[in-house]
């Protein structure tokens, strides 16, 4: 028997049409503030499934036919937009129907990526289109001079392309009437910071995740701010980052569809003349026509790199300027670097460094510390589809000239009414966190009312992020000098000194060190030990690269870092919880799915640490939930039944006081826990069957808490 062959007549959006009855009360304001300059985020993704162009150009098109919250209007947008795409849209497998479309009709409006090329022997332009095949297309001075874009990675455009056979048989018979490129012609800039005023900082926030295209529930404060880095090198001039992590995790999406002013290359397709200037022609490179240039795939080992390239790309990261023969040229581009890592980061720190995976001519000092910022990539969540937005945000390209615009603006000195670097920072290190703070600031603060608490917000995580750049270069260079990352708060003097999360949570191995070239491989036979020693700088106090855990439970305070892996209730836990008979839980937020789920995992984890024979008996103590739908009841009397029988003796009950608010584990054996979040230690994650988050808490991210454990506490505790 054979399968129904698929419905052709289902319109591929449809589901898109069906627009919500009424907007939430976010989505409302920002329609009301950006009239005609945002669109629902999820007819991007919509659209995105059928048309392989950037962003951009189908939130251009959006913007165009629907800008609007009227379902009617909004309805027949859709349709116009899907027609235009339809009709014409280039898609490589269609090229020679479009070619003949235009022969046959003489004259046809395309959207395509057009690249031009100076014919140097016949002194004109000729263009090449990326989807239609067409190469050699003569294109008029006066577009080239308007969009000198085209000669530098091409840009995408709507075109009227003719055919008309021409006398001179090797004359092209193409030829390009009309030319414009796929933008927003005009942003008020005004009008942006005036609207900004209406929002709250967490408005703003949600606001510039929408149009990203995230939820931002769905983010912790610290995750946005990790994605909202990525903007800072459009906003920013020379603006140098770079981003490490797991494949996976949206590095590139910024780079490639977020703007019209981004080239995305390959890290090992960059070449002197093409990044910089060619000899040759004299033809200045991708840094003097793009405001953010990003290296994609720039680590792997096997990669080969040109050393003149390295030595050129530091003296423009640091001056600004390149030189070719005797003339010293200039540009204004932002040089991005992304790549994967393969190892985790506790082995990282443990074993070597977070550059490990880098090309080796790039394992520079003097290159690493042209970066202004290291950005965790290792912290982001992994895209999948609960990730993205339905809500409204802005038409990309609008956001795009906005950020284009921030480039005349500077920020670098506007935390210095509240604070002050008081650490012996190097010039370079002063300048990465002062060009980072500037550019979160343009993002978030465009209209410069920040409070002391967000700018103090901003500047820690600005040093954190040179922070980063910084103590890997002492692992492999030990010519750097190790000092603190402090400010001090101007209002009461206070000096507070910035850790990485890293270093946080993996404090044993997380102290600067010097990584010796690998040698040949031959061991001192008169010192068996002398393949695990490590050389120190001198002034750095070594520490032992093995966590030392106490003999026994200790009273003390933990904080969780937010967005950190590496955490489990075993390790939060299991020490204070071993020998207890009886375990009390008191949380009024056992309440949804997941928090149930956690309260599972949790006696797992006391199933696992009974022994066998004994029994534990776990009673927890919550509020109930009004709505029927979280089926809370049902879920906890499933988990009495799934425990009867076993090691752990489950019960609960429901307390509906107004004043039940503390969250708390008591045992019998004297300890009582504190939690700020009671067991909602983890933030969402992919579930599957093969997930590994799914099985192993520590590979989840965190959310920020503290837990504090009290020993023998008093009856009024």
């Amino acid at each position: 028997m054979t399968n129904p062959e698929p419905d052709t007549d289902v319109n591929p959006i449809a589901a898109l049409l069906a627009i919500p009855a009424s907007l939430s009360a976010l989505d409302r304001k920002i329609v009301e503030n950006f009239p005609g300059l945002v669109v629902r985020k999820d007819l991007t993704k919509g659209l995105k499934q059928n048309a392989v162009v950037p962003t951009y150009v189908l939130e251009y098109l959006l913007g165009q036919h629907c800008a609007t919250d009227d379902p009617e209007a909004l309805k027949a947008g859709l349709e116009s937009v899907q027609r235009i795409l339809a009709k014409h849209y280039v898609h490589r497998n269609q090229s020679e129907l479009v070619k003949s479309t235009i022969k046959e009709k003489g004259r046809h409006k395309i959207i395509d990526k057009l690249t031009v090329e100076l014919n140097d022997k016949g002194g004109f332009y000729e263009a090449e289109f990326t989807n239609l095949g067409l190469r050699k297309v003569p294109v008029l001075d006066d577009f080239v001079r308007r969009h000198p874009k085209l000669l530098v990675g091409g840009i995408w455009c709507i075109c009227d392309v003719s055919y008309a056979l021409q006398d001179d048989a090797k004359a092209s018979p193409w030829s390009i009437d009309t030319l414009k490129p796929i933008q927003v012609s005009h942003a008020d800039y005004d009008e942006f910071i005036k609207a900004r005023a209406s929002f709250s900082t967490e408005e703003w926030m949600a606001l510039l995740m929408q149009s990203i295209g995230f939820n931002p529930d769905m983010f912790t404060r610290r995750g946005i701010l990790l994605q909202l880095i990525r903007l800072v090198p459009y906003c920013e001039r020379n603006y140098n980052m770079i981003e490490l992590g797991p494949k996976g995790t949206g590095k590139s999406h910024i780079y490639s569809e977020f703007s019209p002013h981004g080239m995305l290359i390959s890290g090992s397709e960059v070449t002197t003349p093409k990044l910089f200037v060619s000899n040759a022609t004299g033809r200045i490179g991708l840094v003097g026509y793009w405001d953010c240039v990003c290296f994609d795939e720039f680590a792997g080992k096997d990669k080969r790199v040109d050393k003149a390239l390295v030595d050129i790309m530091k003296n423009y990261m640091a001056n600004r300027t390149f030189s070719r023969g005797i003339e010293q040229l200039s540009a204004e581009a932002s040089m991005v670097f992304m790549g994967n890592t393969k190892r985790s980061v506790a082995y990282m720190l443990k074993h070597s460094h977070f550059y490990e995976q880098l090309p080796d001519k790039y394992i520079d000092s003097a290159f690493l510390d042209r970066l202004h910022a290291f950005n965790p990539g290792w912290e982001v969540a992994p895209i999948r589809n609960e990730l993205f937005s339905d809500g409204y945000g802005f038409i990309v390209d609008y956001i795009a000239e906005i950020l284009k615009t921030q480039r005349n603006e500077d920020y670098t000195g506007g935390y210095k009414q509240h604070f002050e670097l008081v650490s012996e920072l190097s010039t370079r290190d002063q300048t990465g966190i002062e060009k980072t703070f500037s550019g979160l600031m343009k993002i978030l603060y465009p209209h410069g009312r920040a409070t002391p608490s967000e700018i103090e917000e901003l500047l820690a995580f600005a040093m954190e992020a040179r922070r980063r750049v910084r103590e890997h270069l002492l692992r492999i260079d030990d010519t750097f000098k190790r000092h603190d990352f402090i400010y001090r708060r101007i209002s009461d003097g206070e000096r507070i000194t910035i850790l990485t999360a890293e270093e946080l949570q993996y404090p044993a191995f997380a102290a600067p060190r010097f990584i010796p070239p690998a040698s040949d491989g031959a061991k001192d036979e008169a010192d068996p030990d002398a393949e695990s020693k490590v050389d120190f700088p001198d002034e750095v106090v070594p520490v032992k690269l093995q966590e030392v855990k106490p003999a026994g439970p200790i009273e003390g305070h933990v904080v969780v870092p937010e967005n950190t892996k590496g955490w489990s209730y075993e390790r939060l836990f299991a020490a204070h919880l071993k020998g207890a008979s009886s375990i009390e839980i008191r949380d009024p937020y056992i309440r949804l799915f997941y928090q149930t789920r956690n309260l599972m995992e949790f006696l797992q984890m006391v199933h696992g640490l009974a022994p066998e024979g004994d029994e534990v008996a776990v009673h927890l103590v919550t509020q109930s939930e009004f709505d029927p739908a979280s089926r809370q009841a049902e879920n906890l009397d499933a988990m009495v039944a799934a425990f009867t029988g076993s090691k752990v003796a489950f019960t609960y009950e429901f307390d509906d006081s107004p004043n039940f608010h503390a969250r708390s584990i008591t045992t019998d054996t004297g300890w009582k826990i504190t939690l700020d979040r009671g067991l909602d230690l983890f933030q969402r994650y992919e579930s599957g069957a093969f997930s590994l988050e799914q099985g192993m808490q520590e590979a989840r991210l965190t959310r920020g808490t503290e837990v504090t454990f009290i020993r023998n506490p008093t009856d009024n505790q």
